[in-house]
């Protein structure tokens, strides 16, 4: 007997979110909000003065006194930790994390170096204060420039991951000697830092050897295991509670060194801890997007096809962690060009380590390799678009496998013609509008991989005919908890408002993290499993032979709970096929010559995500990206001092990111897209994908406009008014 429910159709509505009403209305409770009772505590981290050497005194004296103080805690007094090994998927492969507070040493500027705990936030942070260092300072490294002239290749770790320092195709030296046309240009991005909404904050407490975490986190399997093996204790010891997450951008996926000192500072003083971050803290004690500079070499022939093509790449990374993220990937198989070089090399600083940012690696590799597309199309004298198209591969020629489905081609021509970009007049500075503005149009092509991870989900259906379904996943804003009621609902063949999704909690089955667009297609999958299972249980145990049967009624006659769990396992297709979600994005831009002002009227974009669960919510996680781009392009950057590794502008008076007014007319379509070998909901994902060709649109309808060519973002109004 199949067990296929009641054809409802909730997937692919475009329905409100489920958890709506409880942000609105404050109902729902984010990390710093959690509130173990009347003893809990407040700490407030005390971060280096130098960026290399070692502590040779810290006075606390003054500190300890202070009114309400209840702690100090330092490499002198704080518990000692086993640090046993740990590292997830999503942490630095290679190298060691900090050991907070385990010994003298100080790697980078703002590392923490104490944390004072009292009885309210403002006497901890007035303790803060008074807590005074010495230390014998040694030559730190600061300086990018300095660094890149000693990079090195990523570590074993990181090449076994998949983040090789070198690879090769073809003969690309000798291929580029006889093109007919070569370009070769260098691309600088800026470090950028993720300043979500929400301030990163973790409440701990103890009780009887377990450990309690409420944590602003992406991953509570992965900080449980952090946390149990930095403490020498069973994962099942440690609960880590996490319903909402208030926006994070990829850097709530791996434990950060407050974490652990709110978990330190409970076992120390007995009590439950709060530590939150301020937001200048957030730059040193979490990571970032890291400075990259790359190089981009293309030959083709006088026909507009790729010949060869060398991309090299580096970026910065701290010195205790080599931090590598997939800056090359795309290049290595987006266009159909048979001979190819990659190198990508790693500098050291005396920084905090970088981590995963919205389209980690893909957004800035993307941004180079668009670029030197554009002027490649240029010096042909190609229509940027057609220069693509020209390029579009049928395979992947890196791994030598077909792709799973391939967009590319489609989303170029459906954004195109929805942005008219027949219309653009190709010569460089002849649009302009009525207020004198120069006017360009931009493109560029996208592309992220889709990423298959195990998860797990469980289905309880109660007598009264409502359901609960549950993962130990998160939602950062993208809508997990509405579309994973979707899928329950439509695979269970019930109303959706009969069907509620918990999520958050690292007792629940495990999931994996919840980034890299990755959530939908392996939660999803295992909800749908899940669900699917919970059903036929029914069914089977009621008697009930009909498979579109009621479940509602037969639940009613059944008279019993049922509960079932699901697992989603990546198939055999995973290595039978290259997977990719594909864009394209189309930007305007206004300019003006007198005072420098970038403004962008519009975006047009077109995705291949796969299938949509929820259309309302995959266009709020598109527009979000394609503002991120904005971001990207036009004003994001982390200033960091290059004599001490400070960053200037760490508050958001001072590190812009974009605002309403800012933003113009965002216009995301979907591209019809069937996959049948990704995962079994065919879902591919939008967060990423979405923010990864904004930048390298602008650029290009920037140079279209002026004629200038920016190399280096974000683009500043005095980049654009150099003689």
């Amino acid at each position: 007997m199949t067990t296929t429910a009641t054809p409802t159709s909730y997937i692919g509505q475009a329905l409100s979110r489920v958890d709506g009403r409880a942000k609105v209305t404050g109902e729902a409770t984010y990390a710093a909000e959690f509130d173990p009772g009347p003893r809990t505590a407040h700490g407030v981290i005390v971060g280096s003065a130098i960026a290399k050497g070692r502590i040779t005194e810290i006075d606390t004296t003054a500190a300890g006194s202070a009114p309400g103080v209840i702690a100090v805690l330092t490499h002198l007094n704080a518990p000692e930790l086993p640090y046993q090994q740990h590292k997830s998927l999503v942490d630095a492969q290679d190298g060691e994390r900090i050991h907070v507070l385990q010994d003298d040493r100080v790697v980078h500027l703002g590392q923490a170096i104490a944390l004072v705990v009292a009885d309210t936030f403002e006497n901890a942070t007035h303790a803060a204060a008074l807590v005074h260092a010495s230390y014998a300072e040694e030559p730190a490294a600061t300086s990018f420039e300095d660094a890149a002239a000693r990079a090195l290749p990523p570590g074993p770790g990181n090449a076994k991951s998949g983040q090789p320092g070198d690879t090769r195709r073809g003969d690309p030296d000798g291929a580029l000697q006889t093109a007919a046309v070569t370009i070769d240009a260098e691309y600088v991005v800026a470090r950028e830092d993720h300043n979500p909404i929400e301030l990163h904050a973790t409440t701990a407490a103890w009780d009887a050897g377990t450990l309690t975490v409420w944590d602003k986190t992406q991953w509570v399997s992965n900080t449980r295991a952090e946390l149990a093996a930095t403490f020498g204790i069973p994962p099942e010891n440690v609960r880590v509670i996490s319903p909402f997450v208030g926006g994070a951008f990829g850097s709530a996926l791996r434990v950060w060194p407050h974490t652990t000192l709110a978990a330190m500072a409970a076992l120390h003083t007995d009590r439950p801890v709060k530590v939150v971050l301020t937001r200048r803290q957030m730059f040193p004690l979490t990571g970032y997007r890291p400075h990259t500079e790359q190089r981009v070499v293309l030959g083709a022939d006088r026909g507009g096809h790729l010949v060869a093509i060398r991309h090299e790449g580096t970026a910065e990374t701290s010195t205790y962690e080599q931090y590598a993220e997939n800056l090359l990937g795309p290049t290595r198989f987006l266009y159909g060009c048979p001979n190819v070089a990659t190198r990508y090399r790693l500098a050291e600083l005396n920084v905090n380590t970088p981590c995963a940012m919205r389209a980690p690696g893909e957004i800035s590799g993307i941004f180079a390799l668009e670029s030197a597309m554009d002027e490649l199309a240029e010096a042909l004298g190609i229509d940027p678009v057609e220069l693509r198209l020209r390029n579009d591969a049928d395979r992947d020629l890196d791994r030598d496998l077909p792709f799973s489905s391939r967009s590319l081609r489609e989303c170029l021509t459906v954004a195109g013609q929805r942005f008219g970009w027949d219309d653009r007049d190709p010569r460089i500075g002849s649009m302009r509008d009525e207020q004198g503005r120069l006017i360009g149009f931009g493109c560029s092509s996208a592309t992220y991989p889709v990423y298959n991870f195990p998860a797990s989900a469980r289905a309880i259906v109660h007598p009264d005919g409502t359901a609960v379904v549950s993962s130990a996943t998160s939602d950062m804003g993208p809508g997990t908890y509405t579309s994973m009621t979707q899928v329950a609902a439509e695979t269970l063949g019930l109303p959706i408002e009969q069907v509620r999704f918990e999520l958050g909690d690292a007792n629940l089955p495990e999931a994996p993290p919840h980034g890299g667009s990755a959530t939908m297609g392996g939660v999803g999958s295992a909800v749908h499993a899940a669900c699917a299972a919970a059903r036929g249980q029914a069914l089977e145990q009621a008697g009930e032979t009909s498979s579109h049967a009621d479940l509602t009624e037969v639940m009613s006659r059944l008279g019993h709970s049922v509960e079932a769990g699901g697992d989603y396992r990546p198939g055999e297709d995973t290595a039978r096929y290259s997977m990719h979600e594909y864009g394209a994005v189309f930007a305007e831009v206004a300019v003006d010559p007198d005072l420098g002002l970038v403004r962008v009227p519009r975006v047009v974009a077109a995705f291949g995500g796969g299938r949509i669960v929820n259309p309302k919510t995959a266009h709020s996680q598109a527009i979000g990206g394609m503002v991120l781009g904005i971001g990207m392009a036009l004003l994001e950057h982390t200033a960091v001092d290059p004599r001490d590794g400070h960053v200037i502008n760490a508050t958001l008076a001072d590190y812009l990111v974009p605002v309403n007014a800012d933003i113009g007319e965002l216009d995301p379509v979907f591209i019809d897209e069937d996959d049948p070998h990704v995962n079994p909901l065919g879902v591919k994902g939008i967060a990423e994908i979405a923010a990864i060709g904004a930048a390298p649109a602008i650029t290009n309808a920037i140079h279209h406009a002026t004629g200038l060519r920016m190399r280096t973002l974000p683009i500043t109004p005095e980049m654009l008014l150099r003689p």
